[in-house]
C-alpha cells in the first residue's frame, strides 16, 4: 500500500452554473495551494431520552456542510478566478471592485500517488474568506476560506468529458519588491494584515440534511498594519477619527503586479507599545469603507 503524500496533490476548480451541481463536461483550472483541507463536517444528533444504565440509545448524523481553507502564495494572474469570487465583481480592464455577483465552484482534489488514485471533489463551493498576509522575508502568502453545499462519494476517475487547464506556471510575490503607501505617502510598514469576508451562512430546512444556497452578507475588509514608531503620523490618525488610505502594490520577478487599493480606511485600535529595549512599532487595526470614488471598498489592480 501506498500513503499519500501532499507533494503529489492538486486541486483544481470548475465554475458551476446550477449551484451545488457539477457540469456536464466540466473545464478544471488548477488552483495554486501549499495545503487543502475542503472536505464535509457532520453535526451529529444524540437520543436524549434517559435510562436506568446511564447509556446513550441512539446517535445519528445531523447537517452535512462541505468546505475548509485553501492557503498559499500569492501570484499574478493564478488566483484572477478567486479574486473575482471572492469580490463577487467582474475583472474589466485589468480592473476589480467588490460587486454583488455570486459564483459557485465545484474543487476537485486528487490523490494520485496512492495505488488507485482517488478524486475527491467538493460541490457548491464558494469563496467566503480571504486573508493577506505580508511579512518581510518572506513570499506573500494568501488563504482562501470556501463554504461548499456537500461532497461526493471519492471517485477513481475523471469525469467524463471534463478538461483541465495548464497551469500558469507563475512566480510567487515577495516581500521584497513592491511598496505600500499610506494616506498617498511612504510608510514604513513592517507588516500588513488583511481579512476580507463575506459574511457566507448555511441556511438549512426540514427534510435536507445539506444546506440551501448560503446566505450573504456584506463585504467586510479588516486589518492590521504595523509601522516602525517614526513619529505620530498614524497614530494621530486613530486619535482623531481621521479617515486615510492604504495602497499595495506587489511586483513577481516577471514585472508584473496586482495592486490592492483600499481608497478609505479607519483606524480604530493601536498603541506604541515598548516590549523591551529594541525597536517600538505600533499596530493599528483598521476598517475599509465604502468610497464613493471608487464605488468600492477595494479596488484590485492587475497590471502585466
Amino acid at each position: 500500500m501506498t500513503i499519500a503524500t501532499g507533494a503529489q496533490h492538486t486541486l483544481h476548480s470548475s465554475p458551476e452554473t446550477v449551484y451545488g451541481t457539477t457540469d456536464a463536461t466540466p473545464t478544471f483550472t488548477p488552483v495554486s495551494h501549499t495545503g487543502a483541507s475542503l472536505g464535509l463536517t457532520k453535526d451529529s444528533i444524540e437520543a436524549g431520552k434517559l435510562r436506568s444504565d446511564r447509556q446513550v440509545e441512539d446517535q445519528r448524523h445531523g447537517n452535512r456542510q462541505a468546505g475548509g481553507e485553501i492557503p498559499g502564495e500569492l501570484e499574478y494572474g493564478t488566483y484572477d478566478e478567486a479574486l473575482e469570487a471572492m469580490a463577487m465583481g467582474t475583472w474589466s480592464t485589468n480592473v476589480l471592485k467588490a460587486g454583488t455577483t455570486r459564483r459557485s465552484f465545484t474543487f476537485e482534489r486528487l490523490f494520485g500517488n496512492i495505488d488507485t488514485p482517488e478524486y475527491h471533489r467538493t460541490l457548491g463551493g464558494e469563496y467566503s474568506e480571504m486573508s493577506l498576509n505580508i511579512a518581510p522575508n518572506q513570499m506573500v502568502e494568501v488563504t482562501f476560506t470556501v463554504l461548499g453545499q456537500d461532497v461526493s462519494t471519492p471517485a477513481t476517475s475523471i469525469i467524463s468529458g471534463a478538461t483541465y487547464d495548464a497551469a500558469l506556471d507563475k512566480k510567487p510575490f515577495d516581500s521584497f519588491t513592491g511598496s505600500i503607501l499610506e494616506g498617498g505617502g511612504a510608510a514604513s510598514v513592517t507588516s500588513l494584515e488583511l481579512s476580507w469576508s463575506n459574511g457566507l451562512e448555511a441556511a438549512f430546512i426540514i427534510g435536507d440534511n445539506k444546506t440551501i444556497r448560503p446566505s450573504v452578507g456584506k463585504s467586510r475588509l479588516t486589518g492590521t498594519a504595523t509601522f516602525f514608531f517614526e513619529d505620530s503620523d498614524e497614530y494621530n490618525k486613530f486619535l482623531a477619527e481621521t479617515e486615510s488610505s492604504l495602497s499595495v502594490t506587489l511586483t513577481d520577478p516577471d514585472a508584473s503586479s496586482l495592486n490592492f487599493l483600499l481608497p478609505r480606511i479607519k483606524y480604530n485600535s493601536g498603541n506604541p507599545d515598548v516590549s523591551g529595549e529594541g525597536q517600538v512599532t505600533v499596530a493599528l487595526e483598521f476598517s475599509a469603507l465604502y468610497d464613493t470614488t471608487e464605488a468600492s471598498n477595494i479596488t484590485i489592480t492587475r497590471t502585466p
